[in-house]
């Protein structure tokens, strides 16, 4: 979700008012894509890195993701959206912590779809924990690393493979997201800032998610005969 900041400067707007229309293009996003047959959506909200950000831009979002817990908890409810919140927890405010807490738990039930979101979240950190109780804690294998990827708040949960990364901003790189599951995700690059991000071009991504060709290593199957 990239392009909030921008998005505001180019209507002469503060970064906070950027970061509040960013959360409803969540909405809206979070609205459509189960209906698009979306299982599992990841939001990559705040980095690790994104702490070396003003302190008042920092403050300001961080109210942000706890108005928006508290607020949209029964909606997930209604939905079946099931919220898992994934980073280091030890960073955030009581009151953000708290919010987490109860969202998670409220929707624990969801069945329509699982809705995840990055906050205060390193891939390179969430690989190097769990390399270092892997072997020591469990066997060495990719479904154990998958699970301990999760953290110490969702015990036993692998965390799943990325099918689809949608960056919106028009940046070209992965800044530090899920690098362990993206090993086979297809990426898809968009100028459009995370604010106008909406029903449309979620649809425009998927659409060109089904015409790729997805071989993970195999060959096609004319080509092996």
């Amino acid at each position: 979700m990239d392009g909030s900041g921008r998005w505001a400067r180019a209507r002469g707007l503060p970064r906070r008012a950027g970061h509040r229309a960013g959360m409803e293009a969540v909405r809206r996003v979070v609205d459509a894509a189960p209906e698009l047959g979306v299982g599992v959506l990841t939001l990559h909200a705040f980095s690790a890195d994104n702490w070396q950000r003003p302190a008042r831009e920092v403050a300001g979002l961080m109210q942000i993701f706890e108005d928006y817990l508290s607020a949209d908890a029964e909606l997930f409810i209604e939905r079946g959206i099931r919220l898992r919140v994934i980073g280091r927890r030890d960073r955030l405010s009581a009151g953000l912590r708290e919010a987490i807490e109860s969202a998670e738990l409220s929707t624990a039930r969801g069945t329509e779809m699982l809705l995840r979101l990055t906050i205060d979240y390193s891939g390179r950190e969430a690989i190097l924990r769990a390399a270092a109780r892997l072997g020591k804690d469990r066997e060495a294998t990719a479904e154990n690393f998958a699970e301990l990827l999760e953290g110490d708040e969702h015990p036993g949960e692998a965390t799943p493979d990325v099918d689809l990364l949608i960056r919106t901003g028009g940046e070209l790189r992965l800044s530090d997201f899920h690098l362990w599951e993206c090993a086979y995700a297809e990426l898809y690059f968009t100028p459009l800032l995370w604010p106008d991000f909406s029903r449309p071009d979620l649809e425009a991504a998927l659409r060109e998610f089904a015409s790729r060709d997805r071989r993970f290593g195999r060959i096609a199957e004319k080509a092996a005969t």
